[in-house]
């Protein structure tokens, strides 16, 4: 008898600088991003991760990660991810990768996840410019003698 074929619930979705997994298959996230300060614009990060976890679910599905611009429109990144939930007591972590993301402007970019093209979330990460701070005229930049 064929399992019903069940649309899985996004447990988390974070967005990290980096994710790592160990031998015995526990992952570590690294820098959770709640807002990212930059001291110039334009900008681009590295490399910027998902970590997301499917639960509650059976069947085969597709993953679709996209990074927007601040016109909630514009797809900078975009990834497709296929995973697999024999049975809904199983999980399923995706690991999506935005590279070489270009920040041009401050404000707020976002996240969205989905699955089958459903939408499961759409999060904003804020963009923050925030300049070094500068010595005002006439005071000396080290201490004296």
């Amino acid at each position: 008898m064929q399992a019903t074929r069940i649309l899985p619930d996004l447990q988390c979705s974070l967005l990290c600088e980096e994710v790592r997994q160990e031998a015995n298959g526990n992952f570590f996230l690294i820098g959770v991003i709640n807002f990212i300060r930059v001291p110039q614009l334009p900008v681009t990060a590295f490399k910027l991760m998902l970590f997301n976890r499917w639960t509650a679910g059976v069947g085969q599905f597709v993953e679709t990660a996209r990074f927007l611009a601040p016109d909630q429109t514009t797809v900078l990144r975009k990834c497709e991810v296929k995973f697999a939930l024999p049975d809904a007591t199983h999980n399923a972590t995706t690991v999506p990768v935005f590279p070489q993301v270009e920040f041009k402007t401050a404000g707020l970019y976002y996240v969205e996840v989905l699955v089958d093209d459903v939408m499961k979330v759409r999060y904003p990460v804020p963009i923050l410019h925030i300049p070094p701070p500068t010595q005002p005229p006439g005071q000396p930049t080290s201490p004296g003698p």
